[in-house]
């Protein structure tokens, strides 16, 4: 908090290449410090080429910050016809929650980015113990799909065991 008891301001702006370390180093210590999960750099190549893997096509990927802290991410795959894989969301555990609302800004990013865009559709997949990511996909309109329901060009994880869609309006005329 500020010293007038504010929470501190928080950014949300597009990648560029010079967030990479500091965005792979987050990532990380989520997955393997907080939640156990034993994947590497190695197993995520998606991370040392954000701006082809993400930021083409309909993609984007962007990075929340409290200073220079980065504080959260989130990622979104063009996987063709109009359709996208959401994928590397995450808040940093201080971050969570209603205080300082980063994953809601994250999401409100991105669905904006996919709209303008002409996506349609957008994917996920997480893995059964992010009890509080289902939560938070479900209240903000994903609903729980079969895995079998996922579009060819869904880049799955192997980690994934849980999967999501949400359907886009188109953007309104101007």
């Amino acid at each position: 908090m500020s010293e007038d008891g504010d929470p501190p301001a928080i950014t949300v702006a597009p990648f560029t290449p010079a967030d990479e370390d500091g965005v792979l180093g987050f990532i990380l210590a989520i997955q393997n410090g907080e939640f156990g999960i034993a994947i590497s750099a190695d197993q995520q190549p998606d991370l040392r080429a954000v701006p082809q893997f993400y930021q083409s096509g309909a993609g984007g990927f962007w990075v929340a910050r409290c200073g220079s802290d980065i504080v959260g991410t989130i990622g979104l795959k063009d996987i063709g016809n109009a359709e996208a894989a959401l994928r590397k969301m995450f808040v940093a555990a201080t971050y969570r929650g209603a205080a300082f609302a980063v994953a809601p800004r994250l999401l409100r990013t991105l669905m904006d980015h996919a709209v303008r865009s002409g996506t349609r559709r957008i994917f996920l997949g997480t893995t059964d113990k992010f009890r509080a990511a289902h939560r938070f996909y479900e209240k903000h309109g994903f609903a729980t799909i079969a895995k079998a329901a996922l579009p060819a060009t869904f880049p799955l994880m192997a980690v994934d065991t849980k999967f999501y869609a949400i359907e886009l309006p188109p953007e309104p005329s101007r």
